[in-house]
């Protein structure tokens, strides 16, 4: 039974992830009843970055030199019934302010009302995990009920034994919020916890099949 749960696992190939569309609210999202994964954070946290590097495409999320660029929901298909999201970036404190509401609230309804979702991943840099608004969404998240994996990114910017103090730092933190929450180690520019991001996003793709 574990050899054939390992090899359904391994069947998601996320290098086959293509672009499918993009929306400025769910409700121009298809409808459809497949099983969505989103991703999130902070603008300049390495979201897109994270994405392409799940996917091995180095394309596949556009990467703009300006933070707050992502200001709609973009869908990608991974397989049959199965999608990755990725959602505006928050916080960018030099966008207008009509424009940061606006990218708010499209995340807000999104975490409320998308049925389809089952799994958030919430992308922080390791250096400074855990500002306000990442508190406030993964409220949301658990309101909603939905899984949250905190994927600390730009592990590359500290040594080990930093990475290892962070992690510590913000699983102890998470437990009085939900014990569900995962946190893991993230770097795109070095591969570092790509395996462990893959089995998660995997478990969460397999859960509603």
């Amino acid at each position: 039974m574990l050899m054939i749960l390992i090899k359904i696992m391994s069947a998601i190939k996320y290098h086959c992830t293509h672009f499918v569309t993009s929306a400025p609210n769910i409700n121009v999202l298809p409808k459809n009843q497949g099983i969505e994964i989103a991703f999130i954070g902070y603008s300049n946290v390495g979201k897109s970055s994270t994405i392409n590097t799940l996917t091995n495409k180095n394309r596949l999320a556009y990467i703009s030199k300006y933070p707050g660029s992502t200001k709609l929901i973009n869908l990608f298909k991974v397989s049959i019934g199965k999608y990755i999201v990725d959602l505006p970036g928050y916080g960018y404190s030099k966008l207008p302010i009509d424009i940061q509401k606006n990218i708010n609230n499209i995340i807000k309804k999104y975490l409320t009302y998308r049925k389809q979702l089952t799994g958030l991943v919430i992308v922080m840099d390791i250096r400074y995990p855990l500002k306000p608004l990442d508190l406030k969404v993964i409220s949301w998240a658990i309101k909603s009920k939905i899984s949250v994996l905190i994927l600390l990114t730009k592990a590359d910017k500290l040594k080990p034994s930093q990475c290892i103090f962070q992690l510590n730092k913000v699983k102890n933190f998470t437990l009085s919020m939900s014990a569900t929450i995962k946190v893991a180690i993230f770097s795109s520019l070095k591969k570092i916890g790509r395996k462990e991001l893959n089995a998660i996003l995997n478990s969460w793709f397999l859960r509603m099949n």
